[in-house]
């Protein structure tokens, strides 16, 4: 009897669960299973993925005690856009520098005076950046990094992204119906990176892109329906790498002779263009990478 007592005792003096200070903390959220956060201590993490599977989700009034959060990523796991609510939560973040948005609808941002780079995959935020009451540039006034990917509503770049004077990349890539670029992109004095790859119908780019004097990478790939490029393109002073495969209809202007150590990847159609100015720019190099062809399916099913 004292010996069973002494285990009943034991059992009831064992610790309860304790909750787990993660610095990584992901969490996943279905329409029958609300987020539980009861066994964590958020606010202790610097990482936080939240896995969606909802038409819509609302950040929790806790997500303003997570001071150390440095890095938000949502994914949401169904087809169709999952619409996130109350982003205004995370204005008080001051260490939160990156935000990744995986395909989500987005009403309205609050003021993320640290963020440093946000990346949107699939997202709809034609909504967040037009009709907000907020400047662009004042929600997001230290961006560096912003990137859009197969964002089906982008059929224009918001006017407000060119007033980020901070940023130095931007990324607009497959957003297929993107057919122009405000001509205010030339007050982007610091941008490095400029990514427009298969934007198939933009169909020109801004003559102030010539004004990007800080601009070293220029990416135009399978930007099938441009035409040309601005007459000011050879103002791009220190733009070292141009990458225009599968841009065979894009005339250039004569500026490009002012251009020097420039390499340009492009395909074979377009290179003849750029031969033409060959003897005229100094340290020009012309890529064609080499596309191999496999037709090994082609034996196998002969076989």
């Amino acid at each position: 009897m004292a010996h069973i007592l002494s285990k009943l005792i034991g059992w009831f003096d064992k610790p309860k669960p304790q909750k787990v200070p993660a610095r990584t903390l992901s969490i996943s959220i279905d329409e029958t299973c609300a987020s539980d956060w009861s066994q964590v201590q958020p606010a202790l993490a610097e990482v936080l993925i939240l896995n969606l599977q909802t038409k819509q989700y609302t950040f929790p009034e806790l997500m303003e005690k997570m001071n150390k959060l440095k890095a938000l990523i949502v994914i949401n796991h169904g087809l169709r856009p999952s619409e996130l609510n109350n982003l205004e939560l995370l204005s008080s973040l001051s260490n939160l520098k990156r935000i990744r948005l995986e395909r989500i609808s987005v009403p309205s941002f609050g003021t993320l005076k640290n963020l440093k780079k946000l990346s949107l995959y699939m997202c709809n935020t034609r909504l967040a950046f037009e009709k907000g009451s907020i400047l662009i540039s004042d929600l997001f006034p230290n961006l560096e990094d912003l990137s859009m990917d197969y964002c089906k509503d982008m059929t224009a770049l918001p006017n407000g992204v060119c007033d980020i004077i901070s940023l130095k990349k931007l990324s607009i890539t497959n957003c297929h119906k993107l057919s122009l670029l405000p001509q205010e992109i030339g007050k982007l004095e610091n941008l490095e990176l400029l990514s427009l790859i298969s934007c198939t119908d933009l169909v020109e780019l801004p003559d102030s892109i010539g004004r990007l004097s800080n601009l070293r990478l220029l990416d135009i790939s399978n930007c099938i329906s441009l035409s040309s490029l601005p007459e000011d393109f050879g103002n791009l002073c220190n733009l070292r790498n141009l990458d225009m495969t599968s841009c065979a209809s894009c005339e250039l202007p004569f500026s490009v002779v002012n251009l020097q150590n420039l390499k340009v990847t492009c395909d074979e159609k377009t290179a003849a263009s750029w031969e033409s100015f060959q003897s005229m720019i100094s340290n020009l190099t012309i890529e064609v990478p080499h596309v191999e062809v496999n037709l090994n399916w082609l034996h196998a099913n002969r076989s």
